[in-house]
């Protein structure tokens, strides 16, 4: 008997499926957010710079929402392989299953997907999550004692610290560090946004170039994970080891995508410095803005005993009147 939709009244409800990981979720509103706010205060701005305007809010919002989603995604490095495989321990049963490994700064996420889904009267689709910022050794307990299945403890028990692979340290400390210099280059990309709205655009170029390199650095970081002992997963017959996958080469084509703008704003700034601050509306003098006054009214009141001296330039000099008042 059950309580409704094959619910059991007293037993823990069935797992819902992963739609969406929170952390990006608000990272992505947030940004889109900004987006919005920014494209509403184009129609106020006039002539050619609002197409320029709208260029530079697109680029620069695309690139800090990279910087601060690959802290979040979770597969900078991954791999999957088909095959047959021992469903639990103390179990004969064997099903056709893909098992993927991905990788991301945060930790680890471990797939188990049947094919067919149903098989042996269960629905065969895991998604596990082991977090670095916790014990890899207690969240393998849990797993054991959840009943987890073989090919998901199988490849978490590499994680451990008691596992002859070792890849626990070098894969916790290179997604830190690559995390730690993808918040740097998310700060430099904020320093550089403030200074193109200053007539110092030769330091905002600086510090895109900055941004980029600090991208470059975690790339790096995260890279050093390869550079262990090899360590294959073997799932049932077959084996399989990870590679980069779509948030390294994202992370890549952000940093390519810094450097061109980097070495742009640099060599215009050096070449062509006055157009440029133009283009960005910023140290530009503008005429009509400047204060003449060419006649003037003075109290009389104020003026016995008073000396006025009336210097009046000579020729087409344009430079302003030069008047001095003496008290006597």
């Amino acid at each position: 008997m059950t309580f409704y939709d094959g619910i059991y009244p007293f037993y823990p409800l069935q797992r819902s499926s992963f739609i969406i990981d929170i952390s990006l979720l608000v990272v992505i509103l947030v940004f889109s957010v900004v987006a919005v706010s920014f494209l509403l205060i184009l129609p106020g701005i006039r002539g050619k710079s609002r197409l320029l305007w709208m260029f530079r809010i697109t680029i620069s919002l695309f690139i800090g929402v990279v910087l601060v989603v690959l802290n979040f995604t979770g597969d900078w490095a991954e791999a999957s392989k088909k095959a047959n495989v021992s469903y639990k321990s103390f179990s004969n049963a064997v099903v056709s299953a893909e098992v993927g490994l991905h990788v991301g700064l945060y930790g680890i996420n471990i797939t188990l997907r049947g094919e067919p889904v149903s098989q042996i009267n269960e629905t065969i689709d895991y998604n596990e999550i082991f977090r670095w910022s916790g014990s890899v050794d207690d969240q393998y307990t849990d797993a054991l004692e959840r009943g987890l299945p073989n090919p998901i403890l199988y490849i978490v028990e590499k994680f451990t610290h008691n596992s002859a692979c070792g890849l626990i340290y070098q894969y916790r400390y290179s997604g830190r560090f690559a995390s730690a210099n993808l918040w740097t280059a998310f700060c430099c990309w904020l320093v550089a946004n403030i200074l193109f709205s200053m007539p110092v655009i030769l330091y905002a170029g600086y510090m895109m170039l900055a941004t980029a390199a600090f991208i470059f650095f975690s790339m790096a970081s995260f890279s050093t994970i390869f550079n262990l002992p090899p360590c294959d997963f073997t799932i049932g017959a077959e084996s399989f080891r990870t590679d980069y996958s779509h948030s390294f080469w994202l992370a890549l084509a952000t940093g390519l995508l810094c450097t061109v703008i980097g070495l742009l704003v640099v060599l215009l700034d050096c070449l062509f410095p006055t157009r440029i601050r133009e283009a960005f509306s910023v140290g530009v003098d503008n005429e009509d803005e400047e204060c003449h006054t060419s006649e003037g009214y003075l109290n009389t009141g104020f003026l016995e005993e008073v000396i006025f001296e009336d210097i009046i330039p000579s020729g087409n000099d344009k430079e302003p009147q030069i008047v001095t008042l003496t008290r006597l």
